[in-house]
């Protein structure tokens, strides 16, 4: 094991004012038992805020997925110099969500590009398994094992267009993404049976209710469930609506999607 040498710091700088999020985003699919319709399957996540004196609870639906860890940080300063996390929760995590100075940028997307390329590399883990069975517990309170589903990976997408995150641990801070994206089909009945009934059986309501109760409860004021969505209908209402592809949310069928749901779709 490397020795922890290197400590970044967290938080922006004079020079390291750029920040830089790594994520793997996963198109996670089922095939309607029904009609045969392929269906897309998104995280559902309510989270209180507290802004100011009155509390708010957000309710939005994500592709499952999250931070690409970072494995060995001394290595990956050698090659991209200095950087910070960005908050301490991206510290404690290992994530790869970073304020690095903008020179370095393109260097950044040379070291993803050769991790998508060769795994071995060992500086980022991009692989979306831990996230997922994170975010299948966390929805559907039951583990999911990649006997449960045929995982493909689909390649890397750069954002290079500025855009402030909406991040609760580094709101505002302008930022450039890199994802790297995969589908995930599922094959086990008795878990697209569990995504339908829990998908019916929350609303948006319900986990605003939960969320709130939750924080009542010494919690996080957090409540997840998924979502269900028909994966041509969706699409075809990206092409057809103007939008711009940032991080900005969109309605869709009384939910709100976040931002980077187009990622993962043919639009």
């Amino acid at each position: 094991m490397e020795p922890k040498q290197y400590k970044p710091g967290v938080g922006p700088t004079k020079s390291l004012n750029l920040r830089v999020s790594v994520a793997c985003l996963v198109k996670v699919l089922y095939k309607n038992p029904l009609n045969g319709r392929i269906m897309l399957v998104l995280e559902r996540t309510a989270t209180l805020r507290k802004d100011e004196s009155k509390s708010v609870v957000t309710v939005k639906a994500k592709p499952f997925g999250g931070g690409v860890r970072i494995l060995r940080a001394q290595s990956l300063r050698e090659l991209i110099g200095e950087f910070h996390f960005d908050s301490e929760r991206s510290r404690e995590q290992g994530d790869f969500r970073i304020q690095i100075n903008p020179a370095r940028w393109e260097k950044v997307k040379e070291i993803c590009q050769e991790h998508l390329k060769n795994k071995e590399k060992g500086i980022i883990d991009p692989s979306p398994v831990r996230e997922l069975q994170e975010e299948f517990e966390d929805s559907l309170g039951v583990p999911i094992t990649s006997d449960d589903y045929c995982l493909t990976p689909r390649g890397m997408l750069v954002k290079d267009k500025l855009t402030e995150t909406h991040n609760v641990n580094a709101r505002g801070l302008p930022t450039v993404r890199i994802y790297y994206l995969f589908e995930a089909m599922l094959k086990d009945s008795r878990m697209i049976d569990l995504i339908i009934d829990n998908n019916s059986h929350y609303s948006d309501s319900d986990l605003q209710k939960m969320a709130n109760e939750d924080a009542r409860n010494g919690g996080k004021g957090r409540a997840n469930a998924v979502l269900t969505v028909d994966l041509e209908k969706l699409e075809a209402c990206y092409r057809s609506t103007p939008y711009e592809r940032s991080v900005d949310p969109v309605q869709y069928e009384r939910h709100q999607l976040d931002g980077n749901v187009p990622a993962i779709l043919d639009v």
